[in-house]
């Protein structure tokens, strides 16, 4: 029996496989589900800044300061009686905490100074054992320019540092300029580990209704190509935990990314499509391609095509690009 057994963000995991931030950490048995089925570790549901705020300007408003007649003023709850997002979050760290053996890693979705700092002296002190940060902003205004976008990721980064103890990993987007820099700044300020990558679910327009609409886009294993190649060239130039997430739905998919030197595999879109048995399907599957090729561990074969280790490393740069195009055949039939 191969030996599954990794290291991410300083935790020592019986395996690979962790659910990655979805929905399913709201419920407390899906996620003892999950468990049985082995995941690793649980990434619990992003905590939005937005919310957080949210709640926190509709306590001042409603509670605090009730800018209502006496009579209708009765209707309200209760200071005591209401509980935020905040408050909900960090019960369900402490829930979580109280019934699993695996660790709890929170997840954090902010970009001001209070959003990653008060956030997550709070995030720790509930329990959590790790933290992920969602680094991602929108650059819509054209005066921004993309290294004051990545100064203030670093510099949240490196405040949240000093009042937090435990490891913490950052999310990453693949739209930064030189993503190899970025993490090399990003382990300099205190970072353990990053994740590749955040998943984005873009509007659409609907044609009949003339209207933007959210839609959700679950991935496909054709997603994980681009966080494989990543995942691939970081290994060689970091010493950061790598965490490859999107498009992981076989064995194959988890296989790969390890092969590339990921050291753990996020799952999420598997996870909502088929449930907790699609974790222990992958998980068995990994088994079973490492005893026939008679590896004794994951370890052994992590990294081990990455663009470092590889017989030849330009299959991960330009190169590849030039010989996929040139070697392209139309089907047949198709005439130009």
């Amino acid at each position: 029996m191969p030996d599954l057994s990794t290291t991410y963000l300083g935790l020592r995991l019986k395996n690979p496989l962790v659910p990655s931030s979805t929905p399913l950490s709201h419920d407390l048995d899906a996620i003892l589900h999950l468990e049985d089925a082995g995941a690793a570790a649980i990434v619990m549901h992003s905590l939005f800044e937005e919310d957080v705020r949210h709640d926190e300007r509709m306590i001042d408003r409603f509670l605090v300061h009730p800018d209502t007649f006496g009579e209708s003023a009765g209707h309200l709850p209760f200071g005591h009686d209401y509980q935020s997002r905040l408050d909900g979050y960090l019960e369900q760290i402490q829930r979580l905490k109280s019934r699993l053996s695996i660790p709890v890693v929170a997840s954090l979705n902010g970009s001001s100074l209070s959003g990653w700092v008060e956030l997550g002296k709070e995030l720790q002190a509930a329990g959590a054992d790790a933290l992920e940060l969602n680094a991602w902003y929108m650059p819509s205004d054209p005066r921004v320019s993309g290294e004051a976008i990545e100064d203030h990721h670093i510099s949240l980064l490196k405040e949240l540092k000093t009042v937090v103890s435990i490891p913490v990993g950052m999310k990453l987007s693949p739209f930064f300029s030189s993503l190899p820099h970025f993490v090399h700044q990003a382990g300099a300020a205190g970072a353990a580990g990053v994740s590749l990558f955040n998943r984005f679910f873009q509007p659409d327009i609907d044609l009949d209704s003339l209207t933007v609409v959210d839609r959700v886009q679950l991935s496909s294993s054709a997603d994980a190509l681009l966080t494989m190649r990543w995942i691939a060239v970081l290994r060689g130039s970091t010493r950061l935990s790598l965490a490859a997430t999107g498009g992981v739905h076989t064995a194959e998919d988890a296989l790969k990314m390890l092969l590339a030197g990921a050291d753990v595999v996020h799952m999420a879109s598997a996870l909502l499509k088929r449930g907790p048995q699609a974790l222990s399907e992958v998980l068995q599957g990994m088994t079973d391609w490492l005893t026939v090729r008679e590896y004794t561990s994951v370890a052994q074969m992590k990294g081990s095509m990455s663009q470092q280790n590889s017989p030849n490393p330009s299959t991960f740069a330009r190169a590849s690009y030039l010989h996929v195009l040139n070697s392209f055949t139309p089907p047949a039939g198709v005439r130009y």
